[in-house]
């Protein structure tokens, strides 16, 4: 097994505060080059749309994003305009006098970035030519039957060709160029612009490698393996071969290679054959989620309209209390192994088997949203919101005729005879109402009709580990093959929305290069379970001392075997049940507080890093780059909380007031957050490193601590036995 070893030029934000950047960016310009530029397909197109409001402030008027011209996408996300560069306007002007088709305009997101599409259909003419061409200088060749590849050769040969043509305009006051590049579908640009010699800098970053996705939806020990697989084998048989080679190349021959986190690192370094030079984790715009410290509140009203749906879904079986009720979710695309479905839904079945034993007041819900093919909604889902409305209506109207028979009854100033309240024609309405509840059946798993039913890998899941809605079970599954929307007829809330209303995520991932999903839970102050594969996981393992007191639960699936991981895994769903509410509130109120280590404002730090990197390899002439081996130090770490971590097992007492009492006299909210932020914007490091130097060679640069963490991330042992709370991993970490 592989260590996961901290070799990365940044790997902690200690001395981020202190960098004394003299770089003159009014003589540079940045071009950020990627397929999902205002054309959402994934998770990059989150990256860069987040990302663009803090590299706007840094660049300016220098900063452009360069993507294909999609009609549908331009008219709802781009105001087309002149470009104010007059460099830019002649090198539109050329092309397009060529033959292409090249837009500008402004793109409809925070920071309002300058945005070049380029249409690729409008060249497509010119497709062998370049794929020829590609042939003859990197040999790669790119079948015809492959559209995707197709499509990444004519947009990278256009983003060469604009490029270059950008260069040739500027003449003599030609001002250094930056161009990032994003995945392999960009990948071809970059190296065009290499084999061009065009006097461009290069970035290329790396989310995902396409092997190592691939690799890992066929059920291979994949991290324990990195070493003895043959990648151009594995490439072949998969019949990724040519795309691999599009990759590797970009990779080869950037000035800098990036990738997203540090378990994509090594990943990178044994599939693509290079070590990142620098690890940029993925932010998030905060202000956007964000909620003025109201976010409980918020809570509270997104809990009330999930279980508004949740009486409609288990009408004739609401046999639990809601004010005991707990939601779980998992969501992402449909990779049932990748994305951890299976260990959760196993997980899920011990959770009701332990519940049950112990003889539980607490019920779970837990919803998987995950897009699948359907056909439509369920009828006997729609049904249930059916015959939860007519209740409601009901239950208005004998409450108006009440209330209008009291007011009268208390006008002539006598008490109300509680007999002569209700008639028979309420009473019978009522008996009707009722008896519509009536239902022989469970409530539904699913909340759509499946065009697979019978092969779908969650439902047959379902039906093997019997959680069948019944009853007896204390832990419910919906499963909900659709995105959430606000238009829903069915569960009318988007996805923020919900997941504030959620009580926790779970996000059991093998293969997450890095995961957005639990880094937008911690932003809404939402408690977590990511894994020691994730780069999220790895990230927020690195620098919290106690990741778990924080609502951060990291699950080890690097060196545990699956069955171990499902044992860590339920002891962590068991110990977030046996909180108290008030334990859940503080919990929550930490993992909010973690908000800023997720914010641009800080991560966005390694991008322009990195980009200093960039341009000093590649016009060493004017920009100075000092390479360092980063030596042992610690790390910035969130250290644990001043108060006892909210576990069930430091409770002494059952009573809620009793626990109320205990935490009031251990937890101070205003206190303990004082200190949190203390800790995110003056790190206390006791060793440093040297940065590397960056500046002008006219002028004298200064040098700022750096200093990154090889402390070992603590992994939890299994709980010897996961009946008993006392046993539970926050007990064990402490």
């Amino acid at each position: 097994m592989m260590p996961l070893a901290r070799s990365l030029s940044v790997t902690s934000l200690n001395g981020l505060d202190d960098w004394d950047d003299d770089l003159d960016l009014d003589n540079s310009v940045l071009f950020e080059v990627a397929w999902e530029v205002a054309n959402k397909v994934g998770g990059i197109y989150t990256v860069i749309q987040t990302k663009a409001k803090i590299t706007t402030d840094e660049w300016g008027e220098n900063y452009f994003l360069i993507g294909p011209y999609f009609e549908h996408n331009v008219r709802t996300q781009v105001e087309l305009i002149e470009p104010p560069n007059p460099a830019i306007k002649r090198t539109l002007d050329s092309m397009n006098s060529k033959g292409c088709k090249v837009y500008f305009g402004r793109w409809l997101i925070e920071g309002s970035p300058y945005v070049v599409l380029i249409d690729i259909a409008a060249t497509a003419w010119s497709l062998d030519r370049w794929k020829t061409e590609l042939w003859d200088s990197c040999a790669i060749g790119i079948p015809w039957y492959d559209r995707e590849a197709n499509d990444a050769v004519l947009f990278g040969f256009l983003t060469a060709w604009f490029l270059g043509e950008f260069a040739a305009q500027c003449g003599d006051e030609r001002p250094f160029i930056l161009a990032h590049f994003h995945e392999w579908l960009a990948g071809v640009g970059l190296c065009m612009c290499r084999i061009r010699k065009l006097p461009v800098a290069t970035m290329f970053t790396t989310h995902a490698t396409l092997l190592g996705r691939y690799l890992c939806a066929g059920s291979v020990d994949f991290y324990n393996q990195l070493e003895a697989f043959n990648v151009d084998k594995e490439a072949g048989d998969r019949q990724i071969y040519h795309r691999y080679c599009m990759e590797r190349a970009a990779v080869q021959c950037s000035h800098v290679f990036t990738t997203v986190s540090q378990i994509t690192a090594i990943e990178a370094e044994h599939l693509l054959k290079r070590k990142p030079d620098v690890v940029t984790p993925n932010g998030l715009n905060v202000k956007k989620f964000s909620a003025m410290h109201e976010f409980q509140n918020l809570h509270a009203q997104s809990k009330n309209r999930i279980q508004e749906f949740i009486r409609g879904h288990f009408y004739g079986h609401l046999d639990f209390n809601l004010d005991k009720t707990l939601f779980f979710f998992i969501a992402g695309r449909y990779e049932f192994s990748n994305k951890g479905a299976d260990i959760f839904l196993e997980a899920l079945a011990r959770l009701n088997y332990l519940l049950r034993m112990n003889h539980s007041d607490i019920t779970i819900v837990a919803f998987f949203i995950m897009p699948a093919r359907t056909n439509n909604f369920n009828v006997e889902t729609l049904k249930g919101q059916a015959v939860r409305k007519q209740l409601w209506d009901t239950a208005n109207a004998v409450k108006e005729k009440f209330g209008k028979k009291l007011y009268e009854s208390l006008l002539v100033g006598n008490l109300p005879d509680m007999n002569k309240m209700l008639d028979k024609e309420d009473f019978t309405m009522m008996k009707r109402a009722i008896f519509a509840t009536q239902r022989q059946s469970f409530p539904p798993i699913c909340t759509h009709n499946m065009l697979d039913d019978s092969t779908d890998a969650i439902l047959n899941t379902i039906r093997r580990i019997g959680l069948f809605n019944s009853s007896a079970d204390r832990v419910k599954v919906i499963f909900h093959p659709e995105f959430l929307s606000s238009t829903s007829p069915l569960l009318p809330v988007d996805y923020e929305e919900f997941v504030r209303g959620c009580h926790l995520g779970v996000f059991p991932s093998y293969y997450e290069p890095w995961g957005y999903t639990p880094a937008e839970c911690t932003v809404m102050g939402i408690p977590s379970i990511s894994t020691n594969l994730s780069g999220f996981g790895c990230f927020m393992e690195e620098h919290i001392a106690d990741p778990s007191a924080y609502g951060i639960y990291i699950l080890d699936r690097r060196f545990r075997s699956v069955d171990d991981s499902c044992t860590q895994l339920t002891s962590f769903l068991y110990s977030f049940c046996q909180q108290t509410r008030r334990q859940r509130i503080i919990q929550r109120n930490r993992t909010e507080r973690l908000s800023d280590l997720l914010d641009w404002r800080y991560l966005g730090r390694y991008y322009t890093y990195a980009r200093h990197m960039a341009l000093a390899k590649a016009f060493p002439d004017n920009f100075t780059y000092e390479p360092h081996e980063p030596t042992a130090a610690s790390g910035f770490r969130y250290p644990r909380p001043a108060s006892v971590p909210p576990s069930p097992s430091l409770s002494r007492h059952s009573s809620p007031h009793h626990s109320e009492t205990e935490d009031d006299e251990r937890y101070d909210e205003e206190e303990e957050a004082e200190k949190d932020r203390q800790n995110i914007k003056q790190p206390s490091v006791s060793n440093f490193t040297q940065v590397p130097e960056w500046r002008k060679r006219s002028k004298k640069g200064s040098d700022a601590g750096n200093a990154s963490d090889t402390s070992t991330p603590t992994n939890p042992s299994s709980p010897s036995d996961l009946s008993s709370p006392t046993n539970s991993i926050i007990e064990e970490r402490n």
